[in-house]
């Protein structure tokens, strides 16, 4: 007879899915999760009908510069507006008009009026919606979730769905290409929209807007930029999140090149390799969302760090489908590892009233830095060729974890008295939880 008090059996599946038992993240997750298969599927094509309409890797990094560099000089400001306003308001504005964009860029290319300088006007007004909506979006996650232990665990479940979506929309997009052409795609991604918006207006909760609305914007900028940067921590993290940005995000803009030139293939081999990569990112999510705590997650970060690199790397040498879907899987995992742990990070550490300023920070890193990673890389495959383009990224990649490697030890001297008045470290946290003593950094520092 099974012993019915012993919870044992239930304990690594549960862990692993704890988030989904607050009814807000519920919705907010399922929503999302139809919402980024039709993203994925835009994304996808969008690449492939630049590349058809003009042959030119260097235009398939202008698109990749147009389409984030939004995110690059109009991040901060986003973040300014998450902390002073309703996010939740703010997410159902930014995806309302994500659904107006993909749903004029599906009527164009469906009636055969599309251009690329439209393509690259249209992928502007994206990148200007998404630099509010993933500042928001960041934040508005931890006010779902009602236990604060379990952030990490939502922050992993995102990341989890984030790569089913691209496992799913990329490999969805290659068979719908091939088949009737960009056109289906982009209606697809229009349509999921309905989903998220639908997920958002089940949502309720209460808002939580900070109480300093009386500075002025750029002196809220300049708060937020202070505490962000004048944190190592926080600072060292974002910075290498930015240079990861740069150096790895470019496979994406340089991956149409890859399937159809490097490997003889087409839309469905392009399908392919953003799906082997899905699985690898979605792997590493599982294997985060299995944590149980934020301790470790620096020393995890160095390693996908070095994992990405080494998949770049060996992708870029490659010329046959199995093995470079193979490298894809290990580019994939590390990539979201890297990506995902340092989220959780900077989530668990940072003050509520400075969520939204940090997280745009994050998102500026993230998303503003690769604009200019497309256009180098597009820009240096039409000299020296995509292979030792990527190349050349892997090795930067590499190069770019070492100063993060040497000051590990010294920022988790810093982040202990944090952790400590959060109940992380619980052998040394009892009876110091509210000591005055140990609050989170000064903003002076």
């Amino acid at each position: 007879m099974p012993d019915l008090t012993n919870p044992a059996p239930e304990s690594k599946f549960s862990a692993m899915f704890r988030a989904l038992k607050y009814r807000n993240y519920r919705l907010f997750f399922m929503g999302q999760g139809v919402s980024l298969i039709g993203t994925w599927m835009q994304q996808v094509a969008l690449s492939w009908l630049v590349y058809r309409l003009t042959d030119s890797v260097f235009l398939l990094g202008i698109l990749g510069f147009a389409s984030q560099i939004p995110s690059f000089l109009l991040g901060p400001f986003a973040g300014v507006v998450s902390d002073r306003r309703n996010k939740h308001r703010i997410l159902l504005a930014t995806q309302t008009f994500s659904l107006i964009q993909a749903s004029t860029l599906a009527a164009l290319v469906l009636t055969d009026q599309i251009t690329v300088p439209i393509i690259i006007a249209l992928s502007v007004f994206m990148g200007i919606i998404n630099a509010f909506d993933i500042s928001a979006r960041q934040s508005f996650v931890i006010e779902l979730i009602e236990d604060r232990n379990d952030i990490s665990n939502a922050i992993a479940l995102n990341s989890s769905m984030f790569n089913m979506a691209r496992l799913i929309g990329p490999s969805v997009a290659g068979l719908v290409i091939a088949a009737v052409g960009e056109g289906i795609c982009f209606l697809g991604n229009a349509v999921s929209y309905i989903a998220v918006l639908g997920s958002l207006l089940a949502i309720k909760t209460t808002p939580v807007i900070s109480e300093k609305k009386q500075l002025p914007v750029f002196q809220s900028l300049k708060e937020g930029f202070s505490y962000a940067f004048g944190f190592a921590p926080i600072r060292s993290i974002i910075l290498l999140i930015a240079s990861i940005s740069l150096f790895a995000m470019p496979l994406t803009v340089l991956m149409p090149v890859f399937a159809r030139d490097v490997l003889h293939g087409n839309a469905n081999t392009m399908g392919f390799l953003m799906g082997a990569s899905g699985i690898g990112a979605l792997t590493g999510a599982l294997f985060l969302a299995q944590r149980k705590s934020v301790l470790g997650l620096g020393n995890i970060i160095i390693r996908a760090t070095v994992l990405l690199g080494a998949g770049l790397i060996a992708f870029s040498f490659s010329r046959i489908i199995a093995l470079s879907l193979f490298c894809m899987l290990f580019t994939g995992f590390g990539m979201i590892v890297q990506m995902a742990s340092s989220n959780t990070i900077l989530q668990t550490i940072v003050d509520d009233d400075k969520r939204g300023r940090v997280m745009s920070f994050y998102s500026m890193a993230f998303l503003g830095m690769a604009p200019f990673g497309s256009l180098l890389a597009g820009a240096l495959a039409e000299v020296v060729g995509v292979q030792y383009t990527l190349l050349i990224c892997g090795i930067l990649v590499l190069a770019a974890i070492t100063p993060f490697a040497i000051q590990l030890p010294k920022m988790r001297k810093l982040v202990d008295p944090i952790y400590q008045r959060l109940g992380i470290i619980p052998e040394v946290a009892k009876g110091l939880q509210t000591a005055d003593a140990l609050t989170t950094p000064p903003e002076e520092q």
